[in-house]
């Protein structure tokens, strides 16, 4: 996924995901000059998110 697919996804802007990615333990891929996200790692990045676990 693009860092713009993930930003419409988590409904937050682009520049969310560039500045927090890494803090928010999202694992990214670096392909040329950009930046990329497998589907299932967001997914499961956003399930250890759920506040009512």
């Amino acid at each position: 996924m693009s860092v713009e697919e993930v930003a419409a996804y988590l409904g937050v802007p682009k520049s969310t995901v560039y500045d927090r990615w890494k803090d928010w333990g999202l694992k990214g891929y670096r392909v040329g000059r950009y930046l990329r996200f497998r589907e299932r790692n967001v997914e499961t990045w956003l399930e250890h998110q759920a506040v009512n676990r």
